[in-house]
């Protein structure tokens, strides 16, 4: 099993702490975390867009002038693509981008992104994130004490003053556990978590 240190909120290290190989230690999956982020970042699509085609806008119903003699090109309708206020030529019409990933293929990408960050040293563990009041300085001063600019910070359901302390800092998110993802543990490359939430992801994802 591999062996993190664990550091106080000071950033002073204070002991180590044993990963569970099941969640923290498996092979990593370059391809499914690949696929798991082209998902998620698929789903976010609304789908929404959509432009007339020639046979949906108004007008058009008669040849604007006759076929010769004018001195103009011939013309058969108003709805053309190339006047104004015609149709548009391929229009995009809504559609639905989603992507499916199974259970299992979901589960192995998030534990591939975060045995990678274990092996990289980006995992950071913290013996406890406790905050007394909604600060950011204070929030702000943890990060510089642990040296990470970057940085996805793992809390518990219930730390409501850590959350709301980090919201306005560039660069760092915070998740709780039920709602950690591939794209994000990748997107920022450290991941801050304190012992009792490692805990968690080890119970729910073991």
């Amino acid at each position: 099993m591999a062996n993190v240190s664990v550091y106080n909120m000071e950033g002073n290290e204070v002991g180590t702490l044993e990963l569970n190989d099941a969640v923290f230690g498996v092979e990593v999956n370059e391809h499914l975390m690949h696929l798991a982020v082209v998902a998620q970042l698929a789903n976010k699509r609304q789908g929404t867009q959509k432009a007339k085609t020639r046979s949906e806008v108004s007008g058009g119903g008669r040849k604007p002038w006759r076929q010769k003699g004018t001195g103009h090109a011939r013309q058969g309708s108003t709805r053309s693509p190339q006047w104004t206020g015609g149709g548009v030529v391929f229009a995009p019409t809504p559609r639905d981008y989603t992507i499916t990933l199974n259970k299992k293929e979901k589960r192995l990408a998030l534990k591939s992104a975060l045995t990678s960050r274990v092996n990289d040293n980006k995992f950071i563990v913290v013996d406890e994130m406790k905050f007394d009041a909604i600060k950011t300085k204070n929030f702000q001063n943890v990060m510089n004490n642990l040296k990470v600019q970057k940085a996805l910070v793992v809390v518990g359901a219930d730390n409501d003053n850590a959350v709301k302390s980090a919201r306005n800092i560039a660069g760092i998110k915070t998740a709780f556990v039920n709602t950690i993802n591939v794209y994000d543990i990748l997107k920022y490359n450290t991941v801050v978590a304190d012992k009792a939430v490692v805990a968690a992801i080890e119970e729910v994802y073991a």
